[in-house]
């Protein structure tokens, strides 16, 4: 096992589903044999946008760990904890906000993104504005050497880093707090919606049809996936280039992922085909693969 620690949590908001499965546990179930892995439940990240919402936080923390270990995450090599049970998380966090920048937590694009998607909820309040300083703490009270991130979510870690490193100037002491690292996961394509292939497949989606849950019983699973929406086109040539087909694109990409195989192979595999074929296909392998899950 190698020296560095990683950290990572996920909120607790509504049921896990496959999206978490290929984006995130996935990665977290190869890091616990690598490194000293520390996963938590964000249950204080939760009320950031959802702190007006009648959601029974209790029983979707506890779910989430269940669904953690149903997938391969081992008590036994990862330390799996709540955020809420360890009040250090709020000390640091006090202890931070005390010499961050306003302006720093403002210029975080995420802040201006999610006001502008989460319209209908009212984020004028610092929990919201200061979510990615408790995220900081999160990570620093554990001295956390690497943060498995995307592409995409390395802008916090580098505000992260940014705090750590004013703290370490302001308090003349080089190296007491530790500065992460990101730990770039593998290239993967996102899940998207079945209903909307330029959405991404996510759990506050009004429609149940849309995702593919952890707790899907196969029923479910097959019925998703015949009413997943597609094109009127046949199943895509091996060198067809797919931007302009989101829906078969996220399909074939579930199917890869599932299969440990490239789109460019999952394509050569259903060329031709019929999409009732490759739906019984891809529905076989989603109820292999989150049945034991379920």
């Amino acid at each position: 096992m190698k020296d560095h620690r990683v950290l990572s949590g996920m909120r607790p908001t509504g049921q896990m589903h496959l999206g978490h499965y290929h984006g995130v546990l996935k990665n977290w179930i190869e890091l616990q044999n690598e490194y000293d892995s520390y996963y938590f439940v964000a249950d204080w990240h939760a009320f950031t946008t959802h702190y007006a919402d009648n959601i029974d936080l209790e029983s979707n923390v506890s779910n989430m760990v269940v669904d953690w270990m149903a997938t391969g995450i081992n008590p036994n090599t990862s330390t799996i904890f709540v955020q809420s049970k360890v009040p250090e998380h709020a000390e640091l966090h006090l202890l931070l906000s005390m010499s961050t920048p306003i302006s720093w937590l403002e210029r975080v694009p995420s802040f201006k993104d999610q006001q502008e998607k989460l319209q209908t909820k009212d984020l004028s309040t610092y929990g919201f504005l200061g979510y990615p300083l408790l995220q900081s703490a999160d990570i620093l009270v554990y001295k956390a050497g690497l943060v498995p991130v995307g592409e995409d979510q390395n802008q916090h870690l580098e505000l992260c880093r940014d705090i750590a490193q004013k703290f370490n100037n302001d308090f003349n002491c080089d190296g007491f707090i530790i500065i992460p690292e990101p730990l770039i996961q593998k290239e993967f394509s996102r899940i998207m919606s079945l209903k909307d292939g330029t959405k991404k497949m996510s759990k506050s989606d009004p429609s149940s049809q849309s995702i593919i849950s952890l707790n899907d019983d196969k029923e479910n699973i097959v019925s998703k996936i015949k009413k997943a929406k597609t094109d009127t086109l046949s199943m895509p040539s091996p060198n067809e280039d797919l931007k302009k087909r989101p829906e078969v694109q996220n399909l074939l990409g579930i199917y890869s992922s599932l299969s440990n195989q490239t789109l460019e192979q999952s394509k050569k595999e259903f060329s031709g085909k019929n999409f009732s074929d490759f739906k019984e296909k891809l529905s076989d392998l989603l109820v292999e693969k989150i049945s034991p899950i379920s």
